[in-house]
């Protein structure tokens, strides 16, 4: 039996709580780690008939400051070989349970030996294996956030136990390893330098016969001092032609000069190689020196420059983390903010002091904001400084809270101490705890030595309470026509009552001579209280639009008086200004989503103007609130009409884009997504075989994948014609193309098998149960959907405990029977949630979540459907 310390219960499984780490981090300190992996078991048939594995051998040495205590290790293998603890020969079968390593009768100076056979993974969790249908090669990377490090080596699975490490790798001939230190090999063992002290969730290594791309990065500092950091970038090498590394390390450099400038702390961590890997959860991770994203970042066919933006947001993200997580880690998860919030914001701030991409801050407005606010208006909102009680806690909570919320509030912090003190502050961070651990006090102190601010009442307010407040203007006019008094009114959700303060831009808008709105007036005012007086708008004459929070300087959901939400149904598209339009779409997007606006009303708005949006990044926002209007916040008897509208307007934007735009193929992928009609279908099977054809429109092969989906979910695409399209496309994208499309047949027997495919096994990887997820659900096939209901609450249960964590949360969100009937949904979710009320927390969040979004939809589809009967 595993001992904990006293008071200290175990968590069951592979579950690690915040007073276990507490505990453990107060009793030992780690020194170092050697760990040797074989890989060479990654090619080749499989030995045996359980998981293939790969033999993993961890030395650590550690000190206990009670010696004579006990304590654990993390590891989750199939089978540990051989464990040692100081010269001592352990029983392997008494002290490892499948997840930990009981020591016991520790000394002051200790070191641990772990041989274990670990299980690759095809989860996207651990040492992930991949085999690359194009050609059969094999490619192996990490992934460990927050807590799968111990899925390939055995070691103290927590953030504050920061260590350095050393890597030996031994691989399959012919292939390159990588890892977060500089590499050389000899005889096919490859080793890796020593890394600074770092936590293990970043640690990394990535293996195969990846394409390898080389540059350099050259800084002078003031004093003379030289800092060259190699670069390096990799993908598949079926990924190899569409690899545009030369604009990756292009923002690469720009992004190292930024935070150079602006940081005052050299990149401590050597070189800097970018993994672009296939099958990958998540959007990107910091590993020092060796940073991995999701391979979908190269672009196989013509993308927007949304997708560049995008590409380079997150290559700055991941680099901000370099200090802001890497160098300066949080001690537990409670403080994910610290690192998270930090690089969303510092990825958009980049991006506009240093890349092309100088409107990135109209993009977080309009997109990461999006999220933010969905999230905060869940049952599961929290504080940006959340409870962590555990992992289950901790992998929930790369939520829009932690990072867009906290993006937007640091934002607003920014304004509040001012740009030179915030930097101040971090430079001072970084160097008062590199190498180290912190918690919220940490940064406060630093901010309030910096700026001479109080930051104990802006961090009750902003980091320590929940949801989101809403302002709406309220305006007086004269007799004279001129502005009497405008105010701003504050509210808050009644479960989160908070009123906070706001530093806020207020912007009065008015038509030209020539018919564009345009501001003509704006004060900035601290909005502090339900209501506060604009004094220095009194006496401007009277606007057509109040904009507030104009310029986007805080966090809050933006409502408007009656005249100003007129002017915006009749010319929204007048706003010249690109960030007001965005600000102002955003607004009305929260609006429907809040039942204050009808969705068809919302979509006849998108159909008048979104094809003058001249940012491609909002259009295609745009393009996706339509749709999910549509098929969540229309009333049902209303969803053919709007949806043949709908489908109509997007083929019309397309025929008048202009020839090869950016506009012209957003329009393009957003009428593939909405066409149903016979003709609208034609079209799309013409543009796929040629006999139709449409001016500038490159008919590329991720676009071809687009215009099949549909026809396969309406039945003009049947198996045969999938194959087909393999054969074309017979790559990694490809399979999970035609996967996807296999599941969106309209057939009964096509959904209860993707459904088995997902709940009743594992065979699919992470990627292609994603994809098989994606096709199952489709809002044209709600009655092929109906019986999965029932069979939904039936399972997620032994799902939750079957499962690994990613998969589980994957499946049970995925498969949320939202596209059901609503109302009986609702009940079975009632019913669920009563009758498991010691499920684990993190399922039960993820039920009352699906339940919330439910319960809104009804909302708005009966605001919907009152606006017709009542027009």
């Amino acid at each position: 039996m595993l001992n904990t310390p006293e008071g200290v219960p175990p968590v069951p499984g592979e579950n690690l709580s915040r007073d276990e780490a507490r505990e453990r981090a107060a009793l030992l300190s780690v020194d170092g780690y050697d760990v040797s992996l074989d890989l060479r078991s990654a090619v080749g048939d499989q030995a045996g008939d359980g998981p293939r594995t790969f033999r993993s051998v961890t030395t650590i040495r550690f000190r206990c400051n009670e010696p004579g205590a006990t304590s654990f290790a993390d590891l989750i293998a199939p089978s540990v070989t051989a464990v040692s603890l100081n010269g001592r020969d352990l029983d392997a079968g008494a002290v490892f349970d499948g997840s930990r390593i009981a020591l016991e009768d520790l000394a002051a100076d200790n070191e641990l030996v772990v041989d274990a056979q670990c299980a690759y993974s095809r989860t996207g969790e651990g040492m992930h294996r991949f085999v690359d249908p194009e050609d059969g090669e094999v490619y192996l990377y990490t992934q460990y956030e927050p807590a799968d490090s111990r899925r390939v080596f055995a070691n103290f699975e927590q953030p504050d136990l920061k260590a350095p490490f050393r890597f030996e790798v031994r691989a399959p001939e012919g292939w390159v390893v990588w890892s977060n230190g500089v590499g050389s090999e000899s005889d096919g063992v490859w080793r890796f330098a020593e890394t600074k002290p770092i936590s293990t969730y970043i640690t990394c290594v990535v293996a195969g016969p990846y394409h390898y791309v080389t540059d350099s990065y050259e800084r002078v500092f003031e004093d003379g001092t030289r800092l060259e950091i190699p670069l390096g970038a990799l993908c598949r090498k079926g990924l190899a032609p569409h690899f545009d590394s030369d604009d990756v390390f292009l923002v690469t450099k720009q992004g190292l000069d930024f935070f150079h400038d602006h940081f005052d702390y050299p990149y401590p961590f050597g070189k800097y190689d970018q993994a672009f890997v296939p099958e990958y959860n998540l959007g990107a991770m910091e590993n020092p020196g060796l940073v991995t994203f999701r391979e979908e970042f190269i672009f196989r066919g013509k993308v927007t420059r949304a997708s560049y933006e995008g590409r380079a947001n997150v290559i700055l993200h991941e680099m901000a983390h370099m200090w802001f997580g890497d160098l300066v880690t949080m001690v537990w998860w409670d403080d994910l903010w610290l690192k998270e919030s930090f690089a969303d914001f510092m990825g958009t701030f980049a991006n506009v002091g240093a890349t092309r991409f100088k409107d990135a801050w109209i993009t977080f407005a309009n997109r990461r904001k999006a999220w933010a606010y969905r999230a905060d208006q869940l049952p599961s909102t929290h504080p940006i400084t959340a409870d962590i009680r555990d992992l289950q806690d901790a992998k929930l909570n790369f939520d829009g809270i932690t990072y867009a919320k906290g993006a937007s509030v640091l934002k607003q912090l920014v304004a509040y101490v001012g740009q030179d003190a915030f930097l101040e502050g971090a430079r001072r961070y970084f160097k008062r705890h590199a190498y180290g651990n912190t918690r919220l006090g940490d940064l406060l102190s630093v901010l309030e030595e910096t700026s001479g601010r109080d930051m104990g009442a802006w961090a009750r307010s902003w980091l320590q309470t929940a949801g989101v407040n809403s302002l709406t203007p309220q305006v007086l006019l004269s007799a004279e026509g001129r502005v009497d008094e405008l105010a701003v009114v504050q509210e808050a959700d009644e479960s989160h009552p908070e009123l906070r303060p706001h530093r806020v831009a207020v912007g009065l808008y008015r038509r030209t001579p020539e018919g564009a709105l345009e501001r003509y007036a704006r004060a900035e005012v601290d909005v502090d209280g339900p209501r506060t007086v604009v004094a220095e708008l009194a006496g401007a004459e009277a606007p057509e639009l109040v904009l507030v929070n104009d310029d986007d300087l805080t966090y809050c959901k933006t409502r408007f008086d009656a005249g100003s939400l007129e002017t915006l149904k009749s010319g929204l598209g007048d706003l010249t200004d690109p960030l007001a339009r965005a600000l102002c779409w955003s607004a009305l997007w929260n609006m429907t989503r809040d039942a204050l606006l009808p969705a068809r009303e919302f979509i006849d708005i998108v159909l008048r103007f979104a094809g003058r949006e001249s940012d491609i990044g909002v259009l295609q926002m745009l393009h996706a609130w339509a749709e999910s209007a549509l098929v969540h916040y229309v009333a049902p008897e209303g969803r053919e009409q709007a949806g043949a509208l709908l489908a109509e307007g997007a083929e019309r934007e397309l025929l008048a884009a202009g020839p090869g735009s950016e506009q012209q193929l957003a329009w393009a992928r957003f009428f593939a997504r909405t066409a149903e009609s016979p003709a609208g279908l034609d079209l799309l099977q013409g543009l796929l075989d040629g006999t139709a054809t449409i001016d500038g429109l490159d008919v590329d092969q991720e676009l071809r994948w687009a215009f099949l989906q549909p026809l396969t979910v309406w039945g003009l695409a049947d198996e045969k014609a999938l194959a087909a399209e393999l054969a074309r496309d017979d790559t990694a994208s490809g399979k999970r193309h035609q996967v996807r499309c296999l599941a969106a047949r309209p057939s009964e027997a096509v959904k209860a098998q993707a459904w088995a495919q997902v709940v009743e096994s594992d065979a699919l990887s992470n990627a292609l149960a994603e994809a098989t997820i994606s096709g199952f659900n489709q809002p044209s096939q709600r009655n092929l959907l109906e019986p999965y209901a029932e069979k939904y609450f039936a399972v997620i249960e032994r799902v939750w405990r079957d499962r690994s964590i990613q998969i589980a949360m994957n499946t049970v969100s995925g498969l949320f029977p939202s596209l059901q009937d609503p109302r009986t949904t609702l009940d079975a979710a009632d019913a669920w949630l009563a009758a498991h009320e010691d499920a684990a927390p993190a399922l039960r969040r993820l039920v009352l979540e699906g339940r919330d979004d439910l319960a809104r939809a009804l909302r708005g589809q009966e605001c919907d459907a009152q606006a017709v009967n009542h027009g």
